[in-house]
């Protein structure tokens, strides 16, 4: 096992310089209709459509929805043509709509509710998974002066701008022209991600594939409990594992996600046992020890507490609301 390291006193670095892209009053009425043209064609029915080039996302939702959907969301960046959306990261809300972007830079167990759609105006998203890979070596341009070793909250809104939309109209206008698309679709992605990290979360979207920083500490630790969140953790041992103290480890992951490593953990094994009861595999009692759960009652305590109804009451609420749709009978 790796030894720990322990940490003094942390000294407050300089914030690197950000190359700022030219000041921008938002997105254009004109960019906009664009994007939704173009997102209409590539979504034409409700339903998340993965475009020509890997990790590029169409999303059309064409009612609000009633209960948050719960989802645990890999590194991404997430814009809004038309509608609007809100994000819950435990105790916090984040919203966003045409005018603001949202980016997760770690994977998030959230609860996300579409709150602006219509048959006529439906939401509709883009949605650009990210390299850490790549946004590394693209920081290293943007931040020729180094980053500070710090963690960040893994979710972040900021405001969109016109720059932007246009650099996603020209992705999404590529992706019908097949040898178009190979060749200059990647130079668009790495435009998008350029101006990301221009924007004024840059630096924290940096971090993402900053090896050392803080977050992608975190993200080492959130990936094994993701690939053995059945499993008993020990916190220690998460802590070893990214060379962090344990008080260290603890700050640095909520800081991060908003919550403690067995909150994280919790979440992670009731979306799992909601999505196997709602495939209709299995009960709720062995959902609860499928993912984990020794106590049947503390696994249907804990469900109502995330969800707001025990196990069965609610796997029969989303039974029905499927057949109704996500905006309920209409």
């Amino acid at each position: 096992m790796a030894s720990k390291l322990l940490f003094p006193t942390p000294v407050t670095p300089l914030a690197p310089r950000v190359p700022k892209a030219p000041a921008s009053d938002g997105p254009s009425a004109a960019g906009l209709r664009k994007l939704v043209k173009l997102l209409s064609a590539r979504a034409p029915y409700d339903g998340i459509f993965e475009l020509a080039l890997p990790g590029v996302y169409a999303i059309r939702r064409s009612h609000p929805y009633r209960q948050p959907v719960y989802a645990t969301l890999s590194p991404a960046l997430c814009v809004v043509a038309q509608g609007a959306k809100k994000v819950m990261l435990g105790p916090e809300v984040y919203e966003y709509d045409a005018s603001r972007m949202l980016v997760y830079s770690v994977d998030l167990p959230v609860a996300g509710q579409v709150v602006r759609a219509s048959p006529t105006e439906p939401y509709l998203g883009f949605m650009l998974a990210l390299d850490p890979y790549k946004v590394s070596e693209l920081a290293l341009k943007v931040f020729p002066d180094g980053l500070p070793r710090r963690s960040n909250r893994g979710l972040a809104v900021v405001e969109s701008t016109d720059d932007m939309i246009n650099a996603i109209v020209r992705l999404i206008e590529l992706m019908s022209q097949p040898g178009d698309a190979d060749l200059l679709a990647p130079l668009v992605v790495d435009e998008i991600l350029i101006r990301l990290l221009r924007s004024p979360i840059g630096v924290r979207a940096a971090q993402i594939g900053r090896a050392g920083s803080g977050v992608q500490r975190i993200a080492k630790a959130i990936g094994w409990i993701r690939a053995n969140f059945s499993q008993p953790m020990k916190v220690r041992a998460l802590a070893d594992l990214v060379h962090m103290s344990v008080s260290s480890f603890h700050e640095h992951f909520k800081t991060v996600t908003s919550m403690s490593p067995l909150q994280y953990q919790k979440a992670l094994r009731l979306q799992e046992a909601r999505r196997l009861m709602l495939s209709g595999m299995v009960d709720a009692g062995t959902a609860g020890l499928q993912v984990g759960y020794l106590s049947a009652s503390q696994f249907s305590r804990e469900y109502a507490r995330l969800f707001g109804r025990a196990p069965r009451k609610d796997i029969t609420r989303l039974q029905k609301q499927h057949l109704t749709g996500p905006g309920g009978s209409r």
